[in-house]
């Protein structure tokens, strides 16, 4: 037997062994991708608070480079979490399909907002309709964890949607003010980057 092969039969035993211990349903898997996505997203909402505030002397231009910066970061840091975990064990699951597909509808449902937010903004000659982006996303995200919820049967991750959804409408409450972007960093590392370690966390070593 190949040294490819034994790894293949390593990886599938520690798969099974995982489904085991979590009574039968697949780890959900993407993990990675949502503490990426939640970080850099964060630290993007940050970094535009500092500047609103007057803490980082840029010009106005900085925002959209910003925001377009931390899309470039977060399309590299996609290609290589994807890379680095194709083909894993347990990623054809039903639960992991489904929550795979709502997550990718999420990530282009943002794509799709985002731009049309901007065509607004650029037409209207007014930010105003960006203020509206912070609580879309959170919107979807809790469609996203909904979905993953629903797969997973974890209490938690329930949780974690009705936090998103609670979380869109307390940032709407407070788009016309800079903490708008304290809070909507503060949302993303709770509802993104947080639950994305947990997954990890909980995802079978031996496959990773």
């Amino acid at each position: 037997m190949t040294d490819e092969k034994l790894k293949t039969l390593k990886d599938d035993i520690a798969f099974m062994r995982a489904l085991a211990q979590e009574g039968g349903a697949a780890p959900l898997l993407g993990g990675a991708i949502l503490l990426a996505a939640g970080l850099i997203f964060a630290a993007a909402s940050l970094t535009h608070w500092a500047v609103l505030v007057g803490l980082l002397r840029l010009p106005p231009l900085a925002f959209p480079a910003i925001w377009l910066g931390a899309v470039v970061i977060f399309l590299i840091a996609l290609w290589i979490i994807k890379t680095r975990e194709q083909g894993r064990p347990g990623a054809s699951s039903p639960g992991n399909r489904a929550s795979s597909v709502a997550w990718a509808s999420v990530g282009w449902g943002v794509f799709a907002i985002g731009m049309s937010l901007a065509i607004i903004a650029i037409r209207s000659g007014s930010a105003l309709p960006m203020l509206v982006f912070p609580s879309l996303i959170l919107g979807l995200y809790g469609m996203g964890w909904s979905v993953a919820a629903a797969m997973s049967h974890k209490r938690w991750i329930w949780m974690t949607a009705i936090g998103s959804y609670a979380s869109a409408l307390l940032v709407a409450w407070f788009a016309a003010e800079p903490v708008l972007y304290l809070l909507y960093a503060a949302a993303l590392i709770l509802l993104g980057a947080l639950p994305g370690f947990v997954l990890m966390r909980q995802e079978p070593s031996d496959t990773i």
